[in-house]
Order: structure tokens, then sequence, then C-alpha cells
């Protein structure tokens, strides 16, 4: 998957039949949808594929366990359906994760038990495993870090894990391979309409060349998630406001913090939310909050108030009691909303579910949902989008479609920190093994190689530090002070791979340090010394 390769397709197809808006969860799901259909099908990203959202989630295929006690029965069938599917298409990325609600009542463990017994049965044959009452003592075995006092008893039960950009990164890869395209750092700056109002296509403009192209198409899909206002606006800017964005952050710390291959799962916090502890590539992944924002941003950023309330509600519930000197990395994601129609700021109301809009010009919009349900929610949206547009009727052939890199479940070595690559896993090796210096680590304490990277730049349409770093392999996340430590590494293997000069190195290391900043809680300034035992 190469991104000059992808961009020369544009100015070879005179018309496409789907040009879809958006590369994240929704967007790549839908592209992947039309194409294995046999539609000619474009999408488009203005940044790097799950950049904002679809890169900071909780990284949990799930569900809802929150959704079944307030009684969203369907939309929890149909999640937990996905979720099966989702195990067996990319094996490589989605596993079985226990959890564990540890209880502080007497109550609490019968009350649990029989509710996520009732989980356990929505999910039928895709069901991960049967749920568990566990007195003090095994809940104490199995989380030794779990706070003690006033404990009465645990209830495990399974849900999935996955690694949420990973999945995107594979999901642009087999839309390529089943003969779709795929553009990251390509931005629709407008949409075209006839003289009827009817929208026949965009103008996408490259955001490194700045070169604009003219782009017919059948059908044009709004996929960007909580940008979703922004290109209902260029298609009518009186449109109301559709989705509002609810803030999740996440802290990162080191797993000494938890201990245990179980995670933690708080059904009830202060404020009445749910907050998970769960162990994610080495790390304890803490989080997250529901806070309404005005405005979405790309790189959103974690309020003081939800910093305290994660550091305060793992305090009450954790023995090692984290500080913010301790948090690794902080992340911030949003979930676009349909907008309450009442103006409430609570998004506890807000649904959840996913809506598939069809505007007067044409314009097909998907708004809401998550990652669980992403596959269903293209299949809904590519069924309206031909149903308005009146194309031919093929149907949906994703349930049993594999994704790039999927692998039999039992195949999968998760001790290795390659597992993500799943098929790929041969061909990184082979790699390592062309050139000794491809088998080193890019920091002395974390796992990454070289090898990685370069696959990442010639593999993967990794365009900057950043995407290497953040959404490759995942360095940004679970500790930005070794992705700062990193940087100039990664920029010189750039240098090594598209020519990049001294001053766009230095350029590019400067930007990405900026960023990484952003990522602490407590500034980091390497030095002199530290630089130098990193490169």
């Amino acid at each position: 998957m190469k991104r000059k390769e992808e961009l020369r397709k544009i100015l070879q197809n005179q018309e496409w039949d789907f040009v879809i808006i958006g590369g994240g969860a929704s967007g790549l799901g839908a592209a992947l949808d039309a194409t294995t259909r046999g539609f000619k099908t474009l999408l488009l990203e203005s940044h790097d594929f799950a950049k904002a959202t679809s890169s900071r989630s909780t990284k949990l295929v799930h569900g809802g366990v929150r959704y079944m006690a307030q009684g969203y029965i369907d939309l929890v069938k149909e999640a937990l359906f996905e979720r099966g599917l989702l195990a067996k298409n990319a094996a490589h990325l989605v596993k079985n994760q226990s959890f564990i609600i540890p209880n502080y009542t007497w109550w609490g463990g019968f009350y649990y038990k029989i509710g996520l017994s009732i989980y356990d049965f929505l999910a039928g044959k895709l069901s991960l495993g049967k749920t568990k009452y566990l007195n003090k003592a095994k809940t104490i075995e199995k989380l030794p870090n779990i706070e003690q006092k006033g404990l009465s008893s645990g209830v495990l039960y399974q849900d999935g894990q996955f690694d949420d950009s990973r999945l995107a990164i594979n999901l642009a890869q087999t839309i390529v391979e089943k003969g779709g395209t795929a553009i990251n750092y390509t931005k629709v700056v407008n949409l075209i309409k006839n003289e009827n109002n009817k929208v026949t296509g965009v103008v996408a403009e490259d955001q490194f060349t700045k070169e604009h192209y003219k782009i017919n198409a059948k059908v044009v899909v709004n996929a960007t998630g909580v940008f979703t206002n922004e290109i209902l606006t260029m298609n009518d800017p009186k449109h109301g406001k559709f989705v509002v964005p609810s803030q999740g952050i996440h802290l990162v710390l080191d797993q000494s913090f938890l201990k245990s291959n179980d995670a933690i799962m708080i059904p009830k916090t202060s404020d009445g939310r749910v907050l998970f502890v769960v162990p994610w590539h080495g790390r304890a992944l803490v989080g997250t909050t529901d806070t309404l924002v005005a405005e979405p941003s790309f790189e959103p950023k974690a309020l003081e108030t939800e910093i305290g309330f994660v550091l305060q509600t793992a305090h009450q519930y954790l023995s090692k009691k984290p500080t913010k000197e301790d948090v690794l990395s902080v992340f911030a994601g949003l979930r676009p909303l349909a907008a309450p129609k009442d103006g409430s700021k609570s998004t506890k109301e807000v649904s959840r579910s996913h809506k598939v809009i069809t505007s007067e010009t044409g314009l097909i919009t998907i708004t809401g949902g998550k990652w669980t349900t992403y596959r269903q929610m293209a299949e809904d949206t590519i069924d309206k989008a031909i149903e308005v547009h009146q194309l031919p009727k093929e149907l949906s052939k994703t349930k049993n479609l594999s994704i790039h890199g999927n692998m039999l479940a039992e195949s999968v070595d998760r001790s290795n920190h390659l597992y993500v690559y799943g098929s790929d896993i041969a061909k990184l090796k082979t790699l390592e093994k062309e050139n000794p210096k491809f088998a080193e680590k890019i920091h002395p304490q974390h796992e990454f190689t070289v090898a990685e990277v370069i696959w990442a730049i010639r593999h993967e349409m990794a365009e900057t530090i950043e995407d290497v770093l953040a959404r490759r392999v995942r360095l940004l996340f679970l500790d930005a002070r070794a992705a700062i430590d990193s940087a100039q590494k990664i920029a010189h293997i750039f240098a090594n791979e598209r020519d990049w000069n001294p001053q766009k190195i230095e350029q590019e290391t400067k930007k990405f340090i900026a960023l990484a900043q952003e990522y602490l809680l407590v500034p980091y300034h390497p030095t002199e010394l530290e630089k130098k035992q990193v490169n």
C-alpha cells in the first residue's frame, strides 16, 4: 500500500461509484463494504488513517455492559454479534480479555453475576466465556493490586480487546487488495453539485503538495465522525447540528499498577460512569470520561477535571496509588454522538447507536456508533446509498471477510509484540535479516524495531514521524517520553527511505516533539546524554 500509487488512481478514473470522506472506523468500513460489493470506491482522509477518534478508544470490542443496564438490549445484541465476527475476521488483533468487577457490598457479587450471565446469553454461540462469581480471596489472587479494604467479592466476565489503529491500517490494506483506493492526507475541501443541486463529486486537496483534484462520483458518503458537521455545512450552510463531540480520556500507567492479565471494570464511579483498568501492550490503560465539548479537534486535550477524576477513581480501587508523575501518556478521544434535541449537556441519555442520514442533495451521512459495530454501520450505509441512488443491488460480503493480516486465533503468539502484524510477521522477520541494523530497537526500553518503521513507511502509508510512533507502533500512546527520545531516530530512517534533507529532519523532529509533549502531564526535556544513548 503506497500513497503515490493510490494517488495515480484518481487521475486514471473519470468517475467513481463511491467517494467516502473519512478514514476512521466508519469510513474504512464503508469503503471496504462498497469495494467488496464490486463498486469502484475511493476513500479520502484529510490526515492519517484513524488520526482522530478511531485511534483513541479504550481498545475494547464489546457489547456494552452499561447499555444493557440502560435497557438498550438490541444495541447490545448487535454489538455482541459483531464482536464475534471481528474476533474471527481479525483474530491477530482481537483477543478474549477477562474483566473482573470488584464488589464492596455484600449484594454486588450476586447482582452483577445475574446481569452478566444475561450478557453471555445475548452473545449466543459467539459468547467468549461464562461469567463466574469470585469470593474475596480469589478476587485478590487474580487482582493482587486491588484495594482490599471493604472488598466483598468479584465477578469475572469475558469481553474483547483489540488494537484500534492497527485495525484501521489493516482495513485500508484490505480495501486496496480488494481493488478499492484509500488515500491519507487528502482533504475534501468542497462538494461538487449539478444544476439540480445534487452532489456529484468532491474537490480534494493533497495536504503535502497542495494540488487539487476534481473527483466525480455517483455517491458521496460523509463518514467523518466528530467532523460530520463540517461536511454537512459544505452541503448546506443552514443545516442543524447533527453531531456533538463527547470527550473521553485515558491515562497510561506502568503495568505494576495492575499486576494482572485480568482487567478491572468499575461499573459505577462517583459520577455514575464506567471506568476500566485494562492491560494493553504491557501497560495499564485507565479510562474513560464522558464530557461534552464545544468543538471537535484532531488533537483534543485532557481537561484537568478529567485527569483528576480518573486518578481519584484509580486511588479508590488500586492499592498502588498513581500520581501525575506516574502517567506515561495521556490521550483524549472524541465520540460522535447524535446531538440532543433538548440542548442538554448530559451525555448519559445521548444515543450511542448509529444513524444513516440522507440529505436532499443525495449526500449520505453515517453518524454515531463505535468500533465494535463498524462493519454493520458500513453495511447499513452502503445499503441506504444503493437504495437512494438506485445502484445495482449487490449484497454485503463482509460478514465472513478476512481482514489483512488475519490468521487462525490459535496461531497467534501474543508473547511476541509482533503479533499485531499477523500474517505479515514472516515478511518483517525477513526484513530484519536483510540488514542487522533493521533488527535494532528504536528505543532501548521498548521492543519496537527499525524494521517495523521501515515496514510502516514502505507498506503502510506512514508519511510522518507521528504516523509511525502514534498509529503504527503505538509508542506515543504507551510512553510519550520514549517517543520523544525516538523521534530523531525515526526522522533519520525517513531520510534514508524518503530522501529527507537535514532541514526537514530537524523540522519534522521538532514538530513531533512539540506534539508528544501534549501527551505528558509533566513536561519532559531529555538531556544530551539521553539523546546520545538513544541515537
